[in-house]
């Protein structure tokens, strides 16, 4: 088989390169390992917790012991289904802020700041407000990826953002528009009711036409002659053939499994490569170095009413939430119930957040273990630009073999300042007038937790992943020998073959990274098409005017 191009991962790239290229009048094949993402386990947006648990939808990877976690292992879940990690993930919609992306432009990614990727935000959305407001003009309305609010009915939604300005906080409308620091509500990729992946909202209507084809098939490298790359190597139905490209390879695997590809493929630290017995093509020595990811803690309340999703989980209250959901789309199965959201500085001196907030009505992981204390509620609270940097490297020169992942958590001194910041701040938000009616006491990590010490033991234990890995084929300069591909997603030293996915993120962006992978898939189409480039939207986003003196 053959095509123009053929694209390695139905994931979220993936599936909105297949949709513009398609769209485009070129042929494509794409090759996904993973199978159906039919069924309410994915398509339900409140059973978030099941996918991302299953060995049918995801990889089911976990970091090599982190050094500096007392050897914990963390999980770290990639979708193995048609939408990638999009089908499995909690559905938060962030685009992150206007200055991550001039900080790409600077660091070497040249046409990648924020005036730059604004317009392919705003092509990729079908923005509905819920009657919340928000900012139209800096918004889309008509593209493929839908993009709601939940109707924050439950009263803690309301008074999660209401502390936040008792605390002293700014308001947001919209975080994804002109202003993302303060509290509000939170945006999700759910369309009447249902997961809007990126499988429903781009590989679908791709698949409708004559000239996209899906693969079921384990990629197991890029065929690559003369320098250049010619197609990829799959293996189905236990047999081994290559499914040939006539134009160009995109690879779209993963921040994991894109860096591994290119190894097998002979791109990649040449001393590395040698160590497996694989043929350098081309030394790349940044092929799986400058991972990133967010960590996460659960500041939990035991809640003093019976207002919380508590009293659904059970056996009963799930199959009426499901039946509900299943004959309607409606009800609580139809929202991920994170509604309510923030982006705060977690000190005076920087110019836009560094902190974010999911709030969520239950005291409840993300395994689906409530906890004991029966009615309750959380905060999940993060840093948003932590300077530790891992690796993925190979396992063997077997393709069938998971990488190794080592992020290198809480590698750095200011790490641990952060996160007790963000204990500490996040209780003051708690402790606002707004919480009083709400809260019995602190579940975790419980009041006799004050000095560092005592902190930095809680980071330790229970610090989990976002699941927001990235980096690991960094986008720069074609002179920049830790750069992998260059501006337009070629990898350098390399002809025919690009990567477009979270992974050629110089750094990562503030907040939840589906958005900012969906946006990747879609400008890079349109460097692969050869396409004039959407016009610059140079809208100027809102900095606190006391950014310089005040945390707030």
């Amino acid at each position: 088989m053959e095509a123009d191009i053929v694209i390695v991962g139905a994931g979220s790239a993936g599936c909105a390169m297949a949709y513009r290229l398609s769209e485009g009048g070129l042929s494509v094949i794409v090759i996904e390992h993973g199978g159906t993402d039919a069924g309410p386990f994915i398509q339900m947006p409140a059973a978030l917790s099941y996918p991302m648990n299953m060995k049918l939808y995801d990889w089911g990877y976990q970091s090599e012991p982190e050094p500096h976690l007392g050897g914990r292992r963390l999980a770290t879940p990639r979708g193995k289904v048609i939408g990638g990690s999009s089908s499995i993930n909690g559905m938060v919609y962030v685009r992150g802020h206007a200055h991550d992306y001039d900080t790409w432009d600077a660091m070497g990614a040249s046409g990648w700041s924020y005036a730059d990727v604004l317009p392919y935000f705003k092509r990729m959305e079908a923005w509905d407000d819920g009657g919340h407001g928000g900012d139209p003009e800096w918004r889309g309305t008509d593209g493929p990826l839908h993009v709601s609010r939940g109707p924050r009915d439950n009263p803690l939604f309301t008074a999660f953002v209401e502390a936040g300005k008792q605390a002293g906080y700014e308001a947001t409308d919209d975080y994804n528009g002109r202003k993302q620091e303060g509290f509000g509500p939170m945006e999700q990729t759910v369309y009447k009711g249902r997961r809007w992946s990126a499988a429903n909202a781009y590989l679908r209507p791709a698949l409708k036409r004559d000239n996209c084809t899906l693969i079921n098939g384990l990629a197991r490298r890029v065929v690559i002659e003369n320098g250049r790359a010619v197609g990829v190597e799959i293996k189905r139905r236990g047999a081994v053939e290559v499914i040939r490209a006539r134009r160009e390879v995109v690879i779209a695997a993963s921040s994991i499994n894109s860096p591994a590809l290119l190894m097998h493929s002979g791109i990649g630290p040449a001393a590395h490569l040698a160590e497996h017995g694989i043929e350098v093509v081309a030394d790349r020595p940044g092929v799986g170095q400058n991972l990133q990811d967010h960590l996460e803690l659960y500041i939990q309340m035991a809640a003093s009413k019976p207002v919380t999703l508590f009293k659904h989980w059970n056996l009963f209250g799930k199959v009426r939430i499901g039946a509900q959901w299943l004959f309607t789309k409606t009800g609580l199965g139809a929202s991920n119930q994170f509604e309510s959201a923030a982006f705060i500085r977690s000190k005076a001196g920087l110019a836009y957040p560094d902190i974010q907030y999911h709030f969520l009505p239950i005291a409840v992981r993300y395994d689906g273990q409530a906890a004991a204390e029966g009615h309750g509620f959380q905060a999940h609270v993060g840093p948003m630009r932590s300077t530790s940097r891992g690796a993925v490297t190979l396992r063997s020169g077997n393709p069938e073999d998971a990488p190794k992942i080592l992020f290198n958590y809480m590698s750095r001194p200011e790490d641990w300042e952060e996160f007790r910041t963000c204990i500490r701040l996040t209780r003051e938000i708690f402790g606002q007038e707004a919480f009083a009616d709400f809260i019995k006491h602190e579940i975790q990590p419980g009041a006799e937790v004050q000095s560092d010490e005592q902190l930095n033991a809680f980071i330790s234990e229970h610090v989990e992943s976002a699941y927001h890995p990235c980096g690991t084929c960094r986008m720069g300069r074609a002179d920049d020998p830790m750069a992998v591909v260059d501006p337009d997603a070629r990898v350098i030293g390399v002809d025919g073959l690009r990567v477009a996915d979270s992974s050629i993120f110089p750094q990562i962006t503030n907040g939840n990274l589906n958005g900012p992978s969906i946006m990747v898939g879609e400008k890079a189409s349109d460097h692969i098409l050869g396409k004039d480039r959407l016009p610059r939207l140079n809208d100027e986003p809102w900095i606190h005017p006391e950014w310089k003196t005040k945390q707030r």
